[in-house]
């Protein structure tokens, strides 16, 4: 799956509500001082199937090709949601063989305390890098690009 197109929002659940199917939701994210609505369907991949609750920490990936209504507070249809703990950032985003991303914004310091897995939570037994990769950490350095040395590390393998 192509992830270039994602953006994100990261905020805290203010409302989960059924739309009209029991099998969709509007979940309500407060980011700052604004709101944005994610339509969540069984479709949507929520990372370790954790349950969305109110005043839980998540990021939001949506894709910015698909169409969105233009109405407010804004709306966008889920397309993978990470619950988060507090201080802890998360990025997706190709990174290379040296573990840089593809647009410059983060290189990734290894450490035997990273935890590198794929999406169904097995070991991942490759070196990480030339991949899609959903990263957690929670500091970066000022330098360029900034480095961080991540908690965890989800390989996004490619369906075959």
């Amino acid at each position: 799956m192509e992830y270039s197109t994602y953006q994100s929002i990261t905020g805290i659940i203010q409302n989960i509500s059924t739309e009209n199917s029991c099998c969709t939701w509007m979940v309500s994210v407060r980011n700052g001082s604004d709101t944005v609505n994610f339509i969540v369907t069984g479709d949507t991949k929520i990372i370790d199937n954790t349950r969305l609750r109110r005043g839980m920490r998540i990021t939001a990936f949506y894709d910015a090709n698909l169409p969105a209504p233009a109405i407010f507070p804004p709306q966008f249809q889920a397309e993978l949601i990470v619950p988060l703990r507090n201080n802890q950032q998360v990025t997706l985003k190709y990174f290379d063989a040296n573990l840089v991303a593809e647009d410059n914004s983060l290189k990734l310091n290894l450490s035997p305390l990273t935890n590198v897995v794929t999406e169904n939570g097995q070991r991942y037994r490759c070196a990480p890098g030339n991949a899609e990769m959903l990263v957690y950490y929670t500091s970066t350095t000022f330098s360029i690009p900034p480095q961080t040395t991540p908690q965890k590390i989800i390989v996004m393998c490619p369906t075959e």
